[in-house]
């Protein structure tokens, strides 16, 4: 019997999954996302972490806030993530991505190309946030120093239907990961 290349090569891909944790600045989806990699790389999975921070830095550099550049901005990140889903990643994508075009575009993407997608709503209440403010964003814009942020000044439009919605203030770092590996399983993507 002869086979031919491509045939052996599609067998040995398996399916990847993206999975995008959505919600306000310092809602806990970056910690949550990089908890999940680590019991997932331990498990012995291919795992990406698409951090927001480093995506502006090194793909979406000159891009700004405004409504047209974020929503290119999670476009782009939207490509990667399903380019890497397709190959077998489980891919984590920790970005606010505040509107729900924008979100429904991505999974969209990832629908027409058959490739898992989970949405995430980190559903944290601004003012917890406020009061974590990893970044200093929120004190920046209370002193006048920052404007356009989301979910203060400038809008997020939370998702109505994700597959999961966290409440992070109200467990560990720990259980919130375990929600969403305990998701990931139950749809067979683990």
């Amino acid at each position: 019997m002869t086979t031919n290349h491509q045939d052996d090569q599609e067998s040995d891909v398996t399916s990847g999954a993206t999975v995008w944790l959505t919600g306000l600045p310092s809602a806990g989806k970056t910690t949550i996302a990089y908890e999940l990699a680590g019991r997932l790389r331990a498990e012995g999975r291919r795992v990406e972490v698409l951090d927001g921070d480093e995506i502006r830095e090194f793909v979406s550099a000159g891009l700004g806030f405004s409504r047209e550049d974020r929503h290119t901005n999670v476009q782009r990140i939207g490509f990667v993530a399903e380019l890497l889903a397709r190959n077998g990643v489980t891919v984590l994508v920790p970005v606010i991505a505040p509107y729900a075009d924008s979100r429904d575009a991505v999974r969209k993407r990832h629908e027409a190309n058959g490739t898992p997608y989970l949405e995430i709503h980190v559903a944290t209440p601004v003012e917890v946030c406020s009061v974590r403010d990893v970044k200093g964003l929120y004190a920046k814009q209370a002193a006048g120093e920052l404007t356009g942020l989301t979910g203060v000044d400038d809008p997020y439009e939370e998702p109505e239907t994700p597959d999961l919605r966290i409440e992070s203030q109200n467990q560990t770092v720990q259980e919130s990961a375990a929600a969403v590996h305990a998701l990931l399983t139950e749809r067979g993507l683990l």
